[in-house]
């Protein structure tokens, strides 16, 4: 029987995950391989390595079940991991539901959401391949905090990418990144051949995470090997690193006696959605189990709802491989909605495959309702979530509500992925009735499809 008392489940040091693990030992299919950008046959590790250190190279290709986590990174993670599983109690009283809710509490982190998982790991890696410098994209900041707190913990300098309008939004996670280190500029800028080429076009242009990304991409393409680039999603060996998050949170269910009926995260580029599900998908896919994968986006920036599953470029000017996803165009310009890091054009291949083979499910809401959802949750456990986040709050609430309706019990976890606390000018205009709702039109993602690149 579930149990009925607690409504936090912890962990010990010592149940820190000793390994990652790979969704890819367990999916029904191969993965689509990744195309040169040129010639647009598989890309080989010699041809990823100006961008990526070998190690990281080898677990983007591995099919190995689990990976093992060096000590120096569980060490560090030691720093708030196992983080805290939470019964949602007062939430299921507010709601007035039979279901039985629970959330992973990544904003426990220093910078305060689960992107320093990846972090510390990749700068690891590339300390480790005696790389001085890596040069990464931010949407909102959580990365780009987190990828500079990790570059701090090893000496590595770190240079930022963030998108213009979040640099503007939210100056305080541009604070933090130079509080640890690093220098921040906001993209699209005039230090690149690619922001150049965006702001001859349009010099008002407030930037995309395809934007700032091909800046990243290019600042280390163009080092000489003295640079390396890092990624905070989409790629399989940062969703790898996140899986921390779901193999703590299979451990806690079973102290609560409880597993869920469905598995919910936000979307943007898929690692925290990935990092609390695969290992249950894992569980499900082995075992036959029935338990559904909810993936919730934004309505402005609908890659899984409204995308196509082709390939493309995972950056605007078209400097990176092709990988095949759930895309709305690689030039694809969302709106300036507050859940910055969900303002991508495409979505993890490994995300994107699940989603096409029915193995994961996609909502996608406007901005006013994930906000409604995130003061209710707020008023009932006390947590400011952030915008991101507050997606998965929106879909575990309309689930708790479907199961009011039913009349049945239904187990529901999601991943409760960063805080709010640097986002509350977002707050502010949701209070004053300032944040407007949009649905990108479908002409506008159909002519962005229309310049995909064609693959023979």
């Amino acid at each position: 029987m579930p149990d009925t008392t607690y409504s936090k489940y912890l962990l010990s040091e010592d149940e820190i995950p000793k390994a990652w693990y790979n969704i890819m030992a367990d999916m029904p299919n191969p993965p689509a391989p990744v195309l040169h950008p040129g010639t647009g046959q598989p890309v080989t590790p010699d041809d990823l390595a100006p961008l990526f250190p070998m190690s990281l190279i080898l677990q983007e290709v591995s099919t190995e079940r689990y990976i093992e986590i060096p000590q120096p990174i569980r060490q560090i993670y030691a720093q708030w991991r196992p983080s805290p599983l939470f019964r949602a109690r007062r939430l299921e009283k507010a709601l007035d539901t039979p279901a039985r809710i629970y959330y992973k509490y990544e904003g426990v982190s220093p910078v305060g959401s689960h992107k320093a998982n990846t972090a510390v790991a990749q700068v690891f890696y590339n300390k480790e391949a005696g790389i001085k410098k890596l040069s990464t994209e931010t949407g909102a900041g959580q990365w780009g905090s987190a990828l500079s707190m990790a570059g701090a913990f090893f000496d590595v300098e770190v240079e930022v990418f963030m998108v213009k309008v979040s640099y503007q939004q939210k100056p305080y996670r541009r604070n933090l990144m130079q509080t640890f280190g690093a220098t921040v500029h906001a993209s699209p800028t005039n230090l690149t051949d690619a922001g150049r080429s965006i702001l001859e076009k349009d010099p008002q242009n407030m930037g995309s995470l395809g934007i700032a990304i091909s800046e990243a991409v290019e600042v280390a393409a163009k080092s000489g090997g003295t640079t390396k680039y890092s990624l905070g999603s989409v790629l399989n060996h940062v969703l790898l690193h996140q899986t921390v998050i779901g193999q703590e949170a299979l451990l806690q269910l079973e102290k609560a006696d409880d597993y869920p009926d469905v598995v919910i995260g936000c979307v943007g580029g898929g690692s925290n959605m990935a990092g609390l599900a695969f290992p249950f998908m894992g569980e499900a896919l082995r075992k036959g189990l029935r338990t559904r994968f909810l993936a919730a986006e934004p309505m402005s920036c609908p890659s899984l709802t409204k995308g196509i599953y082709a390939y493309d470029f995972g950056d605007t000017v078209g400097m990176t491989p092709l990988v095949k996803m759930h895309t709305l165009g690689h030039d694809f310009m969302p709106p300036g909605i507050h859940a910055g890091g969900l303002r991508y054009h495409g979505m993890s291949p490994l995300i994107s495959q699940l989603h096409e083979e029915g193995i994961i499910d996609a909502r996608a809401y406007h901005q006013n309702a994930v906000f409604a959802a995130a003061t209710t949750f707020t008023r009932a456990e006390g947590i400011i979530p952030a915008p991101e986040a507050a997606h998965a709050i929106r879909a575990a609430i309309d689930e708790a509500l479907e199961a009011k309706e039913a009349g049945e019990e239904r187990v529901i976890l999601f991943n409760l992925s960063g805080h709010g606390y640097f986002d509350m000018l977002a707050y502010e205009n949701y209070f004053a009735g300032n944040l407007q709702d949009y649905e990108y039109p479908a002409d506008a993602v159909a002519a962005a499809q229309q310049r995909l690149p064609q693959i023979v």
